[in-house]
């Protein structure tokens, strides 16, 4: 799109130029000027050339660049491109700006050019327009002169469409913008939210491009479209021009999703979930999750944890991906990795997905489990027994590690020889699963019992102990040996904390006490079980060994106890000496028994440390000192040890002798270094696991256990640096607080305290010295105790939604554990309330930052609103029943009654096919403000039979897809059914509902919802209409109907098919034979009627609807349908007569239906042909089935006769016949019909035999009951005769009579004639005359067309009912060309003897197509009633075809006169011949049409022409005499035959009556329909009618009169159009009579009616004549006219009066004819509005 700045208006004269290129939008602006067009094209328009005239030449010259008062030229070449001379007139320029100097003719010959030079003097600044014309000899051609100015013009696209973006997201493209104009141009563009263009504005030279980025930035998920400006031009110019470019984009919002491996977790948990299951302390453990988008944009995410779930000792999970963009249908997969530090918990966290725009937020739930180790050893004791002094005693003791986590173990053992025990390894790893076999040695120095219990620590476990016994003897001294079961009773006296002389004592008199042989306390059998055992404190190992390691008399108490319990030792240079110096220390031992207690230390050789005394006795409840000195061999070196010391008794002679008791270690750390002053320790290597300690949450005692490992591979000293240490640090013990590592070793540390609250949130640290210099290892600890918290979703409120009264509404809660502790939580729900609410779970636990799903119940009992406060109790599980804590959760809830309707109360399905079924939704609603639970329950109810006693025995046809189910308020739910009806039937159901409560369970009354209706209803069919064509065409369709028993056929369609009738539901081949088979009672004939041997086929079409509502599959099964076929193995190829003849029918196709089969729709009609062919002369017969898929089956006996051409035959489509029912009585008995058609090829002559006729005479008193009119007559080929009979009976009773009916050189035959005479009429008069004959059932008006049908009449029957005799009456028919192509013509055919009765005008003429042509049919009534059946016959044909018929005719009589003119000279050589000329083409014998392959073919008929041998040929090739027989046709010239008409057939029924008879019956309609101004010819063979009198002027018949019609009718019209007329009207009304008609004879003429003589009843066969003319009038007068013509009354009147009435009849005629015209043509609408015609104004004069 190019966008232009115009400048002023240009300067041209002559006719206004207009541009040649499309497509240019111009706008005005005020002041300027502008236009928006494509410029690449419009500046390639001047250098192209165009073709024109066979000249090439450039379609206009373009002057851009140009100044004032100069002049500028251009050249224009013309080219002849044109193989001829080319002759031009030039007109030149119009206006004074642009010249040229040309001649004005120029001659081109072909191929030359010619150039012209063009002068542009411009003398203003504005655009200028002209053209040079070059005139040819039959065009001319235009060159366009222009001459612009420079304008500002940019070049943008019509429209951008940026990329599809997701919701608060972006997404940009860019586009061209181009300075297309030779100016500078500056730019500024204006665009709206969500659209940003960049750069915004700018300045572009002549021909710059510059690329502008559009950003899309939707909020909302919306198709935005809008413009943006961009005003351009002079950067001062405020008057800029615009262009705009419309930004297209669509937004769609984001959607990410988490697929997790653990599906089956996720589906449990309803989310996705990350579990880790069990990871070992220490370890990692990593997982994968894809994070897919579903959506059709990109989508950027973040992905965070979930706030206030961050534990203090940092987060054990990690995810490689933070944030990060998903394309459309991609995914990204994210790596979670698990690092556990504390055993035994387990680790939840939240990763939370949130998607910028989407319309969630999706959370994935982390979980894993932080497992130890698990270890144990092969034995808690150790006995060495009795060894002898100085001696070594080696046992072996194995460490188990039955966990997958590797377990690093440490014995708190000083195994470089400072304690007579040793263990090996003292440290070490084992692997999971295995364990580790270690060495324990024990090497005595002094003779004395020995036990140590020694702990072996665990990293992340609590340690274990080993007991370590031994007893040493010398040869001087040999106490006693000690053994494992004398410590099972010293443990439990150990931890009771008492004397244990005391408790020796009293254990000695106790008498459960056993002593073995030597003296020694045996354990007894069951210490658990005595009393005093309840009172024993047991010590957790930590606790255990922090005792017995720190040994302060902080501590519980122990029997002895050492402060301190660990030395430092430094080295220091002494001032005087050269020698090191290195201060003892001194420990201080105190016996806390009462006994005297003697202590010895166990020394070690080559030890820096050594205690004097080495052994001492410690006084009862006293303290003794002694003194640890550090002596170093060797400068710069690191030394440290655990002294070991063991406390026995001594002095208690008697109480050894008697009572063994283990003796008590005592041990002291000791470390030291003998560095010089100054002089640079050790560089430290070692590592710190874990760097951070965390304690829980809990005021409570509390261990922790860290590993300190050497990496190094020098020793490493630790200490504990209590001065750096914060005051907070003090409440942590470190175990031990300092020691010796050695190279690759490591050294387990336990910390012990007891958090406060007062504690730091972030913890503190402790610094440990290593190597005894400035280098420090930091440890964080955090001990501080929490308080417990959990949250409530929602604020604490639970709101329900409201629920029905006896039902249950649940929902879902979340609570979650905000602390580092794990939590019992425990719901308690008042005991009111408990019937009300409910929660599931009630209890549990959550681990920390855990959220846990409850799911609330809540069941109102009344229609009320409730408000709960059940409570919520939890507590840490490491202290239950202790620290718990509450919340109440606020529970809303509304009770109320729910209701649900149907949104139609009566649901009509309609009709459905019994034995199929249909599906139905019935749409439920739930208005009420709760969700409701229902049963549905559905009441059967027939209400075409009578009440069942037990309704619930009948199988309900309606069967409900769901009987239970929940309706959220203010929702609908389809309920879907289905309906299987099983007969016909008319069913309706009630369904109904009972609410349910929330147990299932029934809790209210049924309710009606709806009530359900259908009718079961099997498939049928309706034949509408009939009509026949062939042989057969001049059938009425009176005769047709009563042919095909279309009457019964129709009746039983309707009736229910019988259940044999179903055997095969729809059409199936089950027959094994040939013959037909049927299941079906219902029989009918189909009778073809007859025609003459080898005559057209008689063909019948029946049109076929569908009255239902349900489609029809019909089928017409020949015998062949319904024959299985065999393998010709089984083939017998035996057959009956029946089977052959039927063979022969079907091989011959002398029966045919097209189609076999079909599909009707609901109101479809179609049409079914049915043909006869007339091939063999005899009576034929042959069943059919017409079958109804799920429907009726009926067997159609089709029978039609085929007559020798010279037999006299008359066929009769019945023989028997009923008479109207006539009164007994009556004087006048109607006159009736009874056809007789002739089917064959000659005359028949007739005779009714009349003796049966007088015989019944005399059997009725010489009455005649039964007289024929014509006994004899004649009937012409192909035509129909009428026998008159009156039936006139004696009694009221039904009579029957067998007449027989000769007929001459033919069959006779006897016919049965009812008739039923009635008693004096007591009825209506109109059930009276009603008769079957003349009211029947086959329709008076066509709905649809039969194929090929163009023309429709308006009626096919015309019903005058009940008339007077020598009346006449009219009825309007039309015409109606359907056709859109065709021309056609009509002709009414009126047979002779209906020709006085009926009358039609005009009785031809012409319809074009889509024309309608009006009818008037005139019936007038003879003399004698009479029950009139009349078939009129209307002849179709198209011109077309007559003219082509027209055409041969007379290219026939051209050819005869050819040849009559014209001889051939024979020639011996010639073979060519005239064409014989025949007037009729011989008729040729009939060729069967090839049938069908068969199995088995009949045997030709024997027949004595050769023509019927060709009826059995086989062979479908032509013959050598059949290609000679055409040879010989081709010379014959036959004379055409002429169209073959369509027939259209009229039936025109009427009763009529005599006067007295018709004014005693039908008084009201005497005065309304008939009237008669001419006499009527009497019914009379004979005799001639009654004339005119003398004095009537004839009727007028002249043009004069149809000119006086037409301008009567005119005037007519106008008058009863003038409003004026018509108002005068109703003023004349009110006024009164000025005159009245004077009467010759008024009494006479009232007193006619009652004086009216009767008629004569008939005495003998033939009725009275009786000539009757009715006059009726507005007065209602009434006269007879007598058989000479002299009127009764109206004898005065002059006779000339009939003139004007008749004339007024046409009139009025006419206008009736003219207003049903303009209705049939749709010009007649009487809802327009009147048109009112203002006059001119009257003039003076």
């Amino acid at each position: 799109m190019l966008a232009e700045a115009r400048g002023p208006d240009r300067l041209a004269s002559g006719a206004p130029w207009k541009p040649f290129t499309s497509g240019k939008d111009i706008k005005q602006d005020p002041g300027i000027q502008q236009r928006q067009r494509v410029g690449k094209h419009q500046r390639q328009a001047s250098n192209q050339t165009s073709s024109v005239l066979g000249l090439e030449t450039k379609p206009e010259l373009v002057w851009e660049d140009w100044d004032l008062d100069r002049e500028f030229t251009k050249t224009l070449v013309l080219k002849n491109i044109h193989s001829k001379l080319q002759k031009l007139h030039v007109r030149p320029p119009v206006s004074k700006f642009f010249t040229t100097l040309i001649p004005q003719l120029i001659v081109l010959s072909p191929g030359t050019t010619f150039s012209m030079p063009v002068t542009f003097r411009p003398h203003q600044r504005c655009e200028y327009e002209d053209s040079i014309e070059f005139q040819g000899k039959d065009d001319s051609i235009q060159v366009c002169l222009r001459a612009i100015i420079p304008c500002h013009a940019l070049e943008v696209p019509d429209s951008v469409l940026l990329p599809l973006c997701a919701v608060q997201h972006s997404s940009h493209t860019s586009f061209l913008l181009r300075n297309v104009s030779k100016l500078q141009t500056c730019f500024q563009w204006e665009c709206d939210a969500p659209f940003q263009l960049s750069p915004g504005r700018g300045l572009l030279k002549p021909g710059q491009e510059s690329h502008i980025t559009v950003v899309f930035q939707p909020q909302e998920a919306l198709v935005y479209q809008q413009r943006a400006f961009c005003s351009f031009g002079e950067e001062e110019d405020k008057t800029k021009s615009c262009c705009t470019v419309v930004l297209q984009g669509v937004a769609k919002y984001p959607c990410l999703q988490l697929c997790s491996p653990d599906t089956k977790v996720e589906k449990e948990q309803c989310g996705p979930v990350l579990h880790f299951g069990s990871v070992a302390v220490g370890q990692s453990l990593q997982k994968h999750f894809n994070i897919f988008n579903p959506s059709h944009v990109t989508a950027s995410f973040s992905l965070t944890q979930l706030s206030n779930g961050v534990p203090l000792s940092g987060s054990e999970f990690s995810c490689d991906v933070t944030r990060g963009k998903v394309v459309p249908g991609g995914s990204l997969q994210a790596t979670v990795t698990y690092t556990p530090a504390m055993v035994d918990t387990v680790s939840i966290e939240y990763l939370s997905l949130k998607c910028r725009g989407a319309l969630n937020e999706t959370l994935l739930k982390l979980t894993g489990e932080c497992v130890g180790p698990k270890v144990s050893l092969s034995s808690s004791v150790v006995d060495f027994g009795c060894v002898g002094e100085g001696g070594t005693v080696v046992q072996t003791v194995e460490l188990v590690n039955s966990s997958q986590v590797e377990a690093i173990y440490q014995w708190d053992l000083d195994c470089s020889g400072h304690s007579v025990f040793s263990i090996q390894p003292a440290s070490g790893t084992i692997h999971p699963h295995s364990h580790t076999t270690l060495k324990a040695v024990y090497r005595p120095t002094q003779p004395i019992v020995h036990y140590r219990r020694v702990a072996c620590l665990i990293l992340h476990r609590d340690p274990m102990f080993l007991d370590l016994i031994g007893t040493c003897h010398s040869e001087l001294e040999r106490p006693a040996i000690l053994k494992p079961e004398h410590l099972i009773l010293y443990k439990p006296n150990w931890y009771r904390e008492q004397d244990l002389p005391d408790s020796l004592s009293a254990m000695q008199q106790d008498h459960d006490v056993n002593m073995d042989q030597q003296g020694a306390l045996c354990p007894p059998e069951e210490p658990h079980q005595r009393p005093d055992s309840v009172g024993v404190v047991w010590k957790t190992p930590m606790e255990e060994y922090c005792q017995s390691c720190l040994g302060s008399s902080s501590l519980c108490s122990p029997h002895v106890s050492v402060v301190p319990n660990e030395l430092l030792f430094n080295y220091t240079l002494s001032s005087s000496l050269t020698t090191s110096y290195i201060s003892p220390q001194s420990v201080s031992i105190t016996n806390h028994t009462k006994g005297k207690v003697r202590l010895v230390w166990t020394a070690a050789q080559d030890s820096p440390f050594s205690v004097s005394p080495s052994s001492c006795d410690l006084a009862p409840l006293n303290t003794t000192s002694f003194t640890v000195t550090y002596d170093p061999k060797q400068l710069n070196t690191m030394h440290g040890a655990q002294l070991e010391g063991f406390a026995y008794y001594e002095d208690d002679r008697h109480i050894q002798e008697r009572l063994l008791c283990p003796p008590w270690c005592v041990t002291v750390r000791v470390m030291g270094h003998s560095f010089n002053p100054g002089k640079e320790h050790f560089i430290p290597c070692c590592s710190l696991k874990p760097p951070r300690v965390v304690f829980p949450a809990l005021s409570v005692l509390s261990y922790q256990t860290v590993l300190l490992q050497n990496c190094g591979d020098l020793p490493l000293t630790f200490c504990l640096d209590h001065n750096s240490n914060p005051a907070s640090a003090k409440s942590v013990s470190v175990v031990p607080s300092c020691g010796l590592i050695q190279p690759e070793n490591h050294q387990i540390l336990t910390l012990r305290t007891t958090p406060t609250e007062d504690g730091p949130k972030q913890g503190f640290s402790l610094h440990l010295l290593l190597n005894a210099a400035n280098h420090t290892k930091e440890l964080t600890v955090v001990s501080v105790v929490e308080k417990v918290c959990v949250s409530l979703e929602g604020d604490g409120s639970l709101y329900f939604q409201p629920t029905a009264v006896g039902s249950q509404t649940q929902r879902s809660h979340h609570i979650r554990n905000l602390s580092r502790l794990p939590l019992q939580f425990q719901w308690s729900i008042p005991e009111p309330d408990q019937e009300l609410i409910s929660v599931e779970p009630d209890a549990g636990e959550l681990h920390p930052n855990e959220s846990s799903v409850q799911t609330w119940s809540f069941s109102p009992q009344e229609e009320k609103t409730y408000k709960l406060k059940p409570i919520l109790t939890f507590w840490p599980i490491q202290t239950p029943g202790c620290n718990e804590s509450q919340l109440t959760l606020t529970v809303v809830g509304m009770g109320s009654k729910g209701f649900i309707e149907a949104e139609k109360t009566v649901l009509d399905v309609g009709e459905t096919l019994v034995g199929s079924y249909h599906s139905i939704e019935i749409p439920l609603v739930n208005n009420s403000p709760c969700s409701v639970s229902f049963c549905l329950s559905v009441r059967q109810i027939l209400p075409d039979e009578e009440p069942i006693c037990n309704p619930e025995t009948v199988p309900s046809v309606l069967q409900l897809d769901c009987e239970r189910g929940t309706i959220a308020s203010h929702s609908t739910m389809l309920l879907r059914s289905t309906v299987r009806p099983h007969r016909r039937a008319q069913y309706q159901w009630t369904i109904s509902y009972q609410t349910l409560n929330a147990s299932g369970f029934v809790s209210s009354p049924s309710q009606p919802v709806c009530e359900v209706r259908v009718k079961g209803v099997f498939p049928t069919l309706k034949v509408t209409d009939i009509c026949s064509g062939g042989s057969v065409g001049r059938l009425s369709k009176v005769q047709l109907w009563k042919l095909f028993s279309l009457d019964s056929l129709n009746e039983y369609l309707l009736l229910n098919p019988s259940s044999a009738e179903l055997t095969y539901r729809t059409p199936t081949r089950h027959s094994l034979r040939s013959s037909l088979s049927v299941f079906t009672k219902t029989m009918l004939d189909f009778n073809f009627s007859a025609a003459p041997l080898n005559s057209d086929p008689s063909t019948f079409v029946l049109m076929f609807h569908n009255p239902g509502s349900i489609p029809v599959d019909w089928t017409f099964l020949f015998p062949e349908d319904q024959q299985i076929e065999l393998e010709y193995w089984a083939e017998t190829g035996e057959f009956s007569s029946t089977e052959l003849y039927q063979m022969k029918v079907q091989d011959n196709h002398l029966f045919s239906v097209s189609p076999r089969s079909g599909t009707l729709l609901p109101g479809q009609q179609r049409a079914v042909h049915f043909s006869y062919s007339h091939h063999f002369a005899g009576t034929d017969r042959f069943p059919v089935v017409f079958k109804l898929s799920y429907g009726r089956e009926i067997l159609l006996n089709f029978r039609g006769v085929t007559v020798q051409k010279d037999r006299p035959y008359l066929h009769f489509s019945s023989k028997h016949h009923v008479f109207t029912s006539v009164t007994i009585g009556d004087c006048t008995p109607p006159r009736q019909m009874y056809e007789l058609h002739n089917g064959g090829a000659v005359p028949v002559h007739y005779e009714v035999d009349t003796a049966v006729l007088s015989q019944l005479q005399v059997d009725n008193f010489n009455h005649p009951v039964l007289c024929c009119l014509n006994p004899e007559g004649e009937v012409l080929p192909g035509k129909t005769a009428m026998l008159e009979w009156i039936f006139s009976p004696l009694e009221a009773k039904m009579y029957h009579m067998d007449i027989p009916i000769h007929v001459q050189n033919g069959d006779s035959m006897l016919v049965r004639f009812e008739g039923c005479g009635s008693s004096s009429p007591t009825l209506d008069s109109t059930n009276l005359f009603n008769c079957s004959d003349t009211k029947a059932s086959e329709p008076s008006v066509q709905r649809k067309p039969f194929p090929g049908q163009v023309v429709f009449l308006s009626e096919d029957s015309v019903s005058l009912g009940d008339i007077l005799v020598c009346s006449r009456s009219s009825r309007i028919l039309f015409l109606t060309n359907v056709s859109q192509t065709d021309t056609v013509q009509y002709t009414w055919e009126l047979l002779q003897q209906n020709s006085q009765q009926v009358h039609l005008h005009p009785d031809r003429g012409s319809l074009c197509p889509g024309e309608s042509a009006l009818c008037v049919l005139t019936f007038t009534s003879s003399d004698y009633p009479t029950i009139c059946q009349l078939d009129v016959i209307c002849q179709v044909i198209q011109e077309a075809a007559l003219t082509r018929y027209h055409d041969a005719l007379q290219r026939l009589a051209e050819e005869k006169e050819r040849q009559q003119d014209e001889f051939t000279i024979t020639d011996k050589n010639h073979t060519e011949c005239h064409r014989v000329l025949i007037d009729k083409e011989p008729v040729a014998a009939p060729v069967r049409k090839g049938p069908p392959l068969r199995k088995y073919k009949t045997l030709p008929p024997i027949c004595a022409s050769s023509s019927c041998e060709t009826v059995g040929t086989i062979c479908t090739k032509i013959s050598r005499a059949e290609r000679r027989a055409l040879r010989e046709r081709e010379k014959i010239w036959t004379r055409p035959e002429p169209p073959q008409p369509t027939l259209l057939h009229l039936r025109v029924t009427a009763h009529s009556h005599g006067l007295q008879e018709y004014l005693t019956h039908f008084p009201d309609h005497f005065n309304v329909h008939y009237r008669c101004l001419q006499s009527v010819k009497p019914y009379e063979t004979t005799s001639s009618s009654a004339s005119l009198p003398a004095g009537d002027p004839s009727p007028t018949h002249c043009p004069e009169r149809d000119i006086t019609t037409h301008v009567l009718t005119s005037l007519l019209r106008d008058i009863l159009d003038d409003s004026a007329f018509t108002q005068s009207l109703f003023a004349l009304a009110s006024k009164p009579i000025s005159y009245q008609l004077q009467e010759t004879n008024p009494s006479h003429c009232s007193s006619l009616p009652s004086s009216v003589p009767s008629p004569p009843c008939p005495t003998s066969s033939h009725p009275t004549s009786q000539v009757g003319v009715l006059f009726t009038g507005p007065t209602a007068e009434h006269n007879l006219v007598d058989k000479e013509g002299t009127a009764g009354c109206l004898g005065s009147r002059p006779q000339s009066s009939q003139v004007p009435a008749e004339m007024s009849e046409d009139v009025l005629l006419n206008t009736l004819q003219n207003l049903m015209m303009e209705a049939v043509r749709g010009e007649l609408i009487l809802t327009t509005h009147t048109r009112t015609v203002i006059l001119p104004p009257v003039s003076a004069r």
